[in-house]
């Protein structure tokens, strides 16, 4: 992907993250304005725009990124008393960066899926 994929930069290098876990073919890393206690990104180091494109056109590389994201749970000790795991994808969905990636939330109790009815 081009120099404008936010994500493909950090794979790169070019921007620096706190890497907790990387494999040959994914990279999870703190989000920089976490949402819970744990808040991990965990991405596909190939450039995808959303999940439903990657899991249709490489579903070998979506299930490392879930074995990823299990790995990255268990280290941060999340286990126990449970995550949420959380593929935002699309406008509506609320896909701000259009690089397949995976929200990994933990360490507290996370409340309600979505904040207001949907009428």
């Amino acid at each position: 992907m081009g120099s404008d994929c936010l994500f493909c930069r950090i794979v790169a290098g070019e921007i620096p993250a706190t890497v907790l876990r990387e494999t040959p073919t994914t990279l999870a890393f703190r989000d920089i304005s976490p949402q819970a206690p744990v808040h991990v990104m965990v991405i596909p180091k190939e450039h995808y725009a959303d999940v439903a494109t990657l899991a249709q056109g490489d579903p070998a590389l979506a299930g490392e990124v879930l074995a990823t994201a299990a790995a990255v749970a268990e280290d941060e000790g999340l286990l126990g008393d449970g995550f949420r795991l959380i593929f935002n994808t699309g406008t509506y969905g609320g896909q701000e960066v259009f690089h397949a990636h995976a929200h990994l939330l933990g360490g507290a109790p996370l409340g309600p899926m979505l904040t207001r009815t949907v009428a």
